[in-house]
């Protein structure tokens, strides 16, 4: 493959195009595995896939006034999707990363005033300009490996000026780059040094007043909480999601990343979207899960990064049904990847995922854990044109791989 004039182009694209001579990697229902068509072509027309399929079924009318594009045998995969990144923050957490390798754990880290806290500080000094600043180069590294939607939690702000600031940062990347950002509220993160140690009353600020004024004002997509017991424990997060209920947005939750509290099966009660991390999930919460239909979202970054131990029960998860999505957690503190490849790479060797579910984990599955399935994450006719082109000669490059970036092109549709 001789590589052309659009390599590593990252473009919108709303014009007629077909791509011929290409293999597909659908994840489309009814298809084995990733959904693979080795002969295939691809039509967009209107910033939407007007067709994906074997080349030989390529309907007449999609080659009318499209540019042609011979594909050349590349692989096509659907845009990847971030489905759980803290991408906008301030500053960095490197001290904390030197003293875990001295032998602090985690919640000595945070019980010592580190952790989360100190993002605290960085955030609400810093200007929501200064936010895009430090963010945009992490976004165009999650891009730059053929991501074309990315998730975005606040929760470095823990109040009503630093949560909007964070959310309004996180909306304005969108702007100034073509890619898609889903805002989610995480303001029940960690509990600000003026709440004095009381966690329900900080909990009430949240759920009775912060969040409904950034609702209001359009910023918030979902709503995540941390329930953990260096966070907040299961009532009080209920508090949280019964005002998201009540304003009508869906939820997610940090849930069993360093015990089991159940939070696997308080994500299902409330028919979350996804639960995530979930490394002391129990087969309980795996079977509450698998019928409420909610994602486990696998984050191999942060078990790698905090040196975690327990594995989450993959294989639970498999016996249950319960749909697996994998993501980066781009954060200061615990996970500062901005990988995906790496993520699925990590996910395949930590988790033992498979090719094919890593594959499917930041596509099909990212897409259902943001409530978008209908929208992207397969390549189906009718859906927005976001793709990722790659010059492989099979996906299981794309997991095997480490630090090789195979993108040839990507695309997102807009419309």
């Amino acid at each position: 493959m001789h590589e052309s004039r659009e390599t590593r182009m990252s473009e919108t694209e709303d014009g007629p195009r077909v791509w011929r001579n290409v293999r597909l990697a659908t994840f489309a229902p009814g298809r084995p595995g990733i959904g693979a068509v080795d002969h295939g072509a691809l039509a967009i027309r209107d910033g939407r896939i007007l067709y994906a399929g074997p080349e030989a079924a390529l309907p007449g009318a999609a080659l009318s006034e499209a540019e042609v594009i011979d594909g050349e045998g590349r692989w096509i995969t659907p845009g990847l999707i971030d489905c759980h990144t803290h991408l906008v923050w301030a500053g960095d957490r490197a001290h904390e990363f030197e003293l875990r390798l001295r032998g602090a754990s985690y919640e000595e880290v945070a019980r010592a005033g580190g952790g989360i806290v100190s993002s605290v500080a960085a955030l609400r000094k810093a200007s929501e300009d200064d936010l895009v600043r430090q963010t945009l180069p992490r976004l165009d590294a999650l891009m730059a490996e053929g991501v074309t939607t990315v998730e975005v939690k606040s929760g470095y702000g823990l109040d009503l000026a630093g949560e909007r600031k964070s959310l309004r940062a996180a909306r304005r990347l969108a702007g100034l780059r073509p890619v898609s950002i889903r805002t989610t509220f995480l303001g029940a993160h960690a509990l600000p040094p003026e709440a004095r140690g009381d966690k329900d009353a900080f909990i009430g600020e949240v759920a009775d007043a912060i969040l409904p004024a950034l609702a209001a004002e359009g910023l918030v997509d979902a709503v995540d909480a941390f329930c953990e017991g260096i966070a907040f424990s299961p009532e009080q997060v209920e508090r949280v999601f019964a005002r998201a209920k009540a304003l009508g947005l869906p939820v997610k939750l940090h849930a069993d990343q360093l015990s089991n509290l159940g939070g696997a099966a308080l994500a299902a009660r409330h028919d979350a979207l996804s639960a995530d991390h979930l490394e002391h999930t129990d087969e309980a919460g795996a079977m509450a899960m698998a019928r409420s239909g909610t994602v486990a979202v696998l984050l191999p970054g942060a078990y790698y990064f905090i040196r975690e131990t327990r594995l989450p029960p993959v294989e639970l998860f498999r016996r249950h049904r319960v749909p697996m999505a994998v993501a980066t957690d781009a954060n200061p503190g615990t996970s500062p990847l901005t990988s995906p490849l790496l993520a699925m790479n990590m996910a395949a060797t930590l988790f033992r995922l498979t090719v094919d579910e890593c594959l499917a984990g930041t596509t099909r599955e990212a897409a259902r854990a943001l409530g978008l399935l209908s929208e992207i994450g397969t390549l189906e006719a009718g859906k927005r044109a976001d793709l990722a082109v790659w010059s492989v000669e099979r996906p299981a490059e794309l997991v095997y791989r480490m630090g090789f970036n195979p993108l040839h092109a990507r695309i997102r549709g807009t419309r």
